[in-house]
């Protein structure tokens, strides 16, 4: 076991990243860690940023990742990947969803979308290594774009030592029973676009 994992969500509303940071805090439990979790809602409902703290360790004190401590950063939406660079630690790994969610400031033309180069610029020079995962994509092809986030922990499964079988059962006994075979075929598609 190693001494301590510490995950960042980030997203906006309704893209399932409370989801999933419950769904690592279960595989942490499972594992055998002791695992703390916070997180921060704002205005999600109506489209606002959201955040989540999920760390595992031998025993974990704070719900919250000091920073420069987070090992991996979870980012649902380009722009929300950028808002989070002093969290990262050395070494760490930045897995961002290529996809965009417009700011209204964006919309009402007062502030320009950045590009990716910059959005990784800003990551690479806290330490962190980028890994863009077309999550939208491939959750858009399975039929539902709320798959995003699992299909995120699929490729973030594959750079851990926890079994898959592990992740899985989480996933299953997490999501509502209808949406189960979606939810496991997003995984599963994350741990494949991880090999790619």
């Amino acid at each position: 076991m190693k001494k301590k994992l510490d995950f960042l969500f980030a997203g906006v509303g309704g893209q399932g990243t409370i989801l999933a940071s419950n769904i690592v805090s279960d595989v942490g439990m499972r594992c055998g860690y002791d695992v703390k979790k916070s997180e921060v809602h704002g205005m999600s409902q109506r489209g606002g940023a959201v955040e989540s703290h999920v760390r595992w360790a031998q025993k974990v004190y704070s719900p919250l990742i000091e920073e420069g401590g987070a090992d991996f950063l979870l980012a649902f939406e380009m722009l929300e990947a950028a808002r989070w660079p002093h969290y990262l630690a050395p070494g760490s790994v930045a897995l961002v969803n290529n996809h965009r969610v417009m700011p209204p400031s964006v919309n009402l033309g007062r502030e320009q979308y950045p590009e990716e180069k910059e959005i990784e610029s800003v990551l690479t020079a806290a330490g962190g290594r980028v890994l863009w995962v077309e999550g939208a994509a491939k959750a858009n092809e399975l039929g539902n774009q709320a798959l995003a986030g699992v299909v995120l922990l699929g490729v973030l499964s594959t750079r851990l030592e926890e079994p898959a079988e592990t992740w899985l059962q989480a996933v299953q006994d997490l999501v509502p029973a209808k949406f189960k075979e979606l939810n496991v075929k997003a995984f599963l598609a994350g741990r494949e676009l991880a090999t790619k």
